[in-house]
């Protein structure tokens, strides 16, 4: 990993009067040290990177893991910090606050040191995606959008929604990806009005939205997209005018992203769309959320948002409309800030599709 991350880290334990940062957080420590296992903690002072693993991961951590040093944990977690932080002498020592509070009591009780909690330092951090990061998600992007194009074909009335999500996943592990980013959603009919429906036996209807919510890996880094597609059948002119709704207020959220905008701004851009065609009892979520080392993470791109947009985001913009009984339409891409304004990752087609 780029050194730079572990020097940002440094300067801000020193803005904050800290001697130390204990991170715990499975998915900042491999953000800090390429660490791909799933147990460890670091702890981060003025002149120090200290990792600790299992004996699982010892052969792994010296392989992935450089610039740091690298401590084999033997006996109890609790006992091998609390002794590190008398050893070195810390007096205030930061923690993540993923930390259970059974952990934390453990070590209040055996430390004179003053634990001060500390928010999203490394999260924060992670917003802003290097070159690296960006080529990973692409790489998970191009992946996801390959196996919904093998799949894309059997998406039929007469298929089961169950079917068509494991088809995906098969797909998607044919082109690399470890796992799926998330359980693949795959909702057809009255289903697709429950914007996180689970695949069903129900098999796919004439007339039926259908809902393809997935996302691909690449080197630990996820995609995630949603197309809608409207088979063919009776009654599609309000189906027809929900979706280009749908996909107005997603043109006119991507094109309102610049640097510098509130995420908030980005949501209202899609929201009012969708208001103003009548629509805005059924779009409940925020527009978009942060994609990187997990599917969701900062920026969070809602009616709450105040963050200001910055160059290096990488984040989704997924507005949508879910009527009970009729069904629902979420179009979801991926973009990049970049040069002040919205660079589109993710190439699939937004034009509706009917299926024959």
């Amino acid at each position: 990993m780029t050194n730079e991350r572990t020097i940002n880290i440094r300067r801000i334990i020193g803005f904050r009067k800290l001697d130390g940062l204990l991170i715990t957080n499975i998915k900042n420590i491999r953000y800090l040290t390429g660490f791909t296992g799933s147990s460890g903690f670091l702890i981060i002072t003025k002149n120090k990177n200290l990792f600790f693993t299992d004996f699982r991961y010892k052969e792994q951590a010296e392989a992935e893991v450089t610039g740091w040093e690298i401590t084999i944990e033997n006996g109890r977690r609790t006992k091998l910090i609390t002794g590190l932080i008398r050893k070195l002498a810390i007096k205030r020592l930061g923690f993540e606050q993923s930390i259970t509070y059974e952990f934390y009591d453990l070590l209040r009780a055996k430390l004179s040191a003053v634990l001060a909690p500390q928010k999203n330092i490394v999260e924060n951090l992670r917003k802003i995606k290097d070159k690296e990061e960006i080529e990973s998600i692409k790489k998970a992007i191009e992946r996801a959008e390959g196996a919904f194009l093998a799949v894309k074909p059997g998406i039929r009335p007469g298929a089961r929604e169950r079917y068509i999500a494991l088809k995906i996943e098969e797909q998607l592990k044919k082109r690399g990806c470890k796992c799926p980013a998330f359980d693949i959603i795959t909702a057809s009919g009255k289903n697709s009005s429950m914007p996180h429906a689970r695949p069903s036996e129900k098999k796919i209807e004439r007339g039926d939205f259908v809902i393809i919510d997935w996302g691909g890996e690449a080197d630990g880094y996820y995609s995630d997209m949603t197309r809608t597609l409207l088979m063919n059948g009776k009654g599609l002119s309000d189906k027809i005018r929900i979706y280009e709704t749908v996909n107005n207020a997603r043109k006119k959220a991507v094109v309102s992203v610049k640097e510098g905008i509130k995420t908030q701004d980005i949501d209202a851009a899609a929201r009012d769309a969708i208001r103003k065609a009548g629509y805005g009892e059924f779009f409940g979520h925020g527009t978009g959320h942060g994609v990187g080392l997990d599917v969701h993470e900062h920026p969070r791109v809602s009616w709450t948002g105040s963050e200001r947009v910055r160059n290096g985001m990488v984040f989704t913009v997924e507005p949508g409309i879910y009527v009970p009984e009729l069904g629902g339409v979420r179009i979801e891409d991926m973009i990049l800030v970049k040069n002040g304004k919205a660079e589109l990752l993710t190439g699939l087609s937004r034009d509706l599709e009917i299926i024959n």
